[in-house]
């Protein structure tokens, strides 16, 4: 929302006639033409560009005026430079002058400037012919005009690269590649101006040439980098600087330009002779010999190696390392895509990267140039045929161990993975059993990366790790709580005997429970899938439930459950799936105590359950004894109704011959006995103290599985209709301790008389309850548009009549 006053300033900006506005625009011309420009000129250009702003028309200036405003993106004021390009990028070029990019348009280029020619563009004809304007531009000598506007001119060509590569023509690329070997490998090696000789005489006449000098402060015995130091820089040392920035993606973008079968039969040339052409290149004179492409990829090459030469000289100043380190990971960058171009530079390259890897893998501060070692050795390390296996301890062992708490690297790390993930799954062994040390990103920072894990999980899950990353996603919350623990044990005093402090912090030192943690901190899979006292550790970390870290992180584990069970039903076999079924019945009470987070898991247990079922009915019969177990403890109906309800459903289900044929009488009525003792407990006594009445659905779903079971052992129904019967009686004499809502005794009521109805006829209660596949394919008695529920109906009612 606008303040008032703005608000009065853009109402007036709108209103303004067109007479007053040519009576503004003339005072203006005046006020620009003057010899000097002061506030008036300041507040008019930004009186002028609100009035432009402030409509959704764009309007046309005059031509003295717009004129006048061009001339002032010149002005050795910056300010001036900047009101009059946001002026002039709110108006239609002049007639005629659209898309008219001459040598004129770049002699006083600046980045007020560039920015307006950019921004005229209006098509993509007139991108190509800025580009080639640009282009043409650079061919110019520094007499044909000043040559400051060579350093505006290659961020703007970089622009328009970015945004229309195809402007690009084989002639444009020729030139580029020439003009920037010339300023990668040739910039002047002494400094802008110079230093005086001393004595009497110190005028410019007496100034000596200086050498640039290294950034250890010894003088340069090589080419100029931009590692380079010196007071001030000279025009091609600055067209070094802003060479280097852009060469990668000029690396990238050449490569889709085109042009028949020249450009065919270079790249056939590179590839085919690449060992004579790396030969052929490795001196300075004999690549003058090669085709302007080659020529730039072998300078590229060779300022690479400089600049991770110099890399290794003892920078004096904090701001000096820290762009040594930024130009380690552009040099290696560049490295690896000259040598996807060249197969025959990458065994030049390996000696100097591999060196570079031994220098810095000790040294985790510098992690984010190592990620682009990692991917040099990823893309080329095979053809190369060296061991890699160091790199990738590194960066899935310590990597995610010691800087998991580093937002920027972890964001890299994981794009790193996402952009290589099939090839580290065909390639790197270390990565699938790498997840328990990758999901400390995903512990530490929850809402930051759990994109990236959406995507990266299904690559995780395999079927000899299924089982331990199922109980590493629901231990992430300790695993959070563990990492806080973690850094605040090297920062936090020990507290002193009785003392107050952090009683999980006490644990997390104690070597007594020392064990717990370190299965937590594991860095890799296959020490076990769970610990023995997880109940202990929920209960060390009790205090941790309501810290925001442990909160967010539990918050993404149901989301990740549902990939985890998506991807493993694809992948696993009947012994897989019946272990991950005793694993979601065993873990449904071994959870970290966090509000709703409970609740949550059994509700994601409880879909999955019954999708694991559907697709494999003999699931029941394989985990009956430990579905038995679970439905028959009283317990489970007060503390996790959503996940007993569907493992009762699932049992009065699928436990039937039609879906195995192990599924003998004496199961069945193994498993109607424990139902009917659970469901005879609950309706004949008061919750438990603390506990709330059983769920209506609870209820219903055990009378239901318990007809479902007699249907199909016709000995059984004599039982379950004498327990309807007596709900039917009970009921009648008002309220029940298990039941405080009346509307849900009427419905349990309801379903119990149907039910019981329906038993009185065992050979239409077995077609209802147990339906043969082609009758549950569609579910006919559940479609209101057939016969089936009409007849339910009449049954109903010609049983209750009796």
């Amino acid at each position: 929302m606008y303040s008032h006053g703005s608000e009065s300033l853009i109402n007036q900006a709108r209103e303004i006639q067109e007479p007053e506005l040519q009576r503004f625009h003339s005072r203006l011309v005046k006020l620009l033409q003057g010899k000097e420009l002061g506030h008036e000129a300041v507040d008019s250009l930004q009186r002028l560009h609100i009035i432009l702003s402030a409509t959704k028309y764009t309007r046309t200036l005059p031509p003295e005026l717009q004129g006048s405003l061009q001339s002032l993106l010149a002005s050795p004021a910056e300010q001036f430079q900047v009101l009059s390009s946001a002026v002039l990028r709110e108006t239609l070029p002049l007639s005629g002058q659209e898309g008219n990019y001459t040598q004129e348009n770049f002699i006083q280029l600046n980045n007020h400037a560039a920015a307006l020619v950019l921004s005229q563009a209006g098509s993509r004809a007139d991108l190509s012919s800025l580009c080639a304007q640009l282009l043409r531009s650079l061919e110019s000598r520094q007499s044909d005009g000043p040559a400051a506007s060579l350093t505006h001119t290659l961020p703007i060509l970089n622009t328009v690269l970015t945004h229309s590569p195809d402007c690009l023509t084989e002639d444009h690329v020729t030139l580029m590649s020439k003009k920037l070997v010339d300023w990668l490998r040739y910039a002047s090696i002494t400094q802008g101006g110079g230093a005086p000789s001393g004595g009497f005489f110190t005028g410019t006449r007496s100034r000596q040439p200086v050498p640039i000098a290294e950034l250890d402060g010894t003088v340069s015995g090589d080419f100029f980098t931009v590692l380079c130091v010196g007071q001030s820089f000279t025009e091609d040392q600055w067209m070094n600087v802003y060479s280097f920035s852009m060469l990668r993606h000029w690396l990238i973008t050449y490569r889709s330009v085109s042009n028949g079968n020249t450009t065919a039969d270079t790249d056939d040339r590179s590839e085919v002779d690449g060992s004579v052409v790396s030969m052929v290149s490795a001196t300075s004179s004999s690549s003058r010999l090669l085709p302007p492409k080659e020529r730039l990829r072998e300078k590229a090459f060779q300022y690479c190696q400089r600049l991770i030469e110099q890399s290794d000289r003892k920078a004096h100043k904090k701001t000096d390392t820290d762009l040594q380190k930024a130009c380690l990971v552009e040099a290696v960058c560049i490295l690896d895509s000259v040598c996807g171009e060249d197969a025959a530079l990458v065994f030049r390259a390996f000696p100097c990267i591999k060196a570079l890897f031994g220098r810095l893998s000790s040294d985790l501060s510098f992690a984010r140039v190592l990620l682009p070692i990692a991917q040099f050795y990823l893309n080329h390390g095979e053809m190369a045929a060296v061991d890699c296996e160091s790199v990738w301890n590194l960066v899935f062992g310590r990597f995610p161990a010691e800087l998991f708490d580093h937002q920027f690297l972890a964001h890299e790390f994981l794009r790193f993975i996402r952009l290589n993930l099939e090839s580290l799954q065909l390639r790197v062994p270390q990565y699938s059993r790498s997840f328990p040390n990758l999901l400390k990103f995903l512990a530490w920072n929850s809402p930051a990366v759990v994109d990236d894990f959406v995507d990266l999980l299904p690559s995780l899950v395999t079927a000899g790790t299924a089982v331990e990353l199922l109980h590493t996603l629901l231990d992430l919350p300790c695993l959070s709580a563990t990492l806080v623990l973690q850094v605040r044990s090297t920062c936090l005093p020990i507290s002193e005997p009785g003392g107050r402090g952090l009683l999980s912090l006490d644990a997390f030192r104690s070597q007594s429970f020392r064990g717990l943690f370190l299965f937590l901190l594991r860095g890799e899979a296959g020490s076990g899938d769970t610990i023995d006292r997880l109940s202990t550790l929920h209960e060390m970390l009790t205090e941790t439930a309501d810290w925001p870290r442990v909160v967010q992180c539990a918050q993404t584990v149901p989301v990740l459950l549902h990939i985890f069970f998506n991807t493993v039903i694809a992948i696993a076999d009947q012994k897989l799936l019946a272990h991950l079924v005793q694993v979601m019945l065993e873990r449904s009470s071994l959870l970290l105590n966090i509000p709703k987070y409970n609740k949550e898991i059994h509700r994601v247990f409880s879909r999955h359950l019954l999708l694991l079922c559907k697709l494999h009915p003999s699931l029941v019969v394989d985990q009956s004894h430990e579905l038995l177990e679970f439905a028959g403890a009283t317990a489970n109906v007060y503390s996790k109704e959503e996940i007993y309800t569907h493992v009762v459903w699932v049992l009065g289900e699928y436990l039937s011959g039609s879906c195995d044929s192990r599924c003998s009488v004496m199961l069945i009525t193994s498993c109607f006995e424990t139902l009917e003792a659970v469901l005879f407990e609950i309706t004949s006594s008061a919750p438990p103290p603390g506990a709330d009445c059983p769920v209506p659905r609870v209820v219903t779903s055990l009378m239901s599985a318990l007809a479902k079971l007699a249907s199909r052992s016709h000995d059984l129904i004599p039982r379950v209709s004498l327990f309807l019967s007596k709900l039917r009686t009970v009921t009648r004499g008002g309220p029940v301790a298990w039941c405080s809502d009346e509307e849900d005794l009427v419905a349990i009521v309801t379903r119990g008389e149907e039910l019981w109805s329906l038993l009185k006829a065992p050979g239409v209660a077995q077609s209802v309850l147990t339906p043969p596949q082609p009758v549950t394919t569609p579910q006919w008695h559940g479609d209101t548009n057939v016969a089936m529920p009409l007849q339910l109906r009449a049954l109903t009612n010609l049983t209750h009549s009796q």
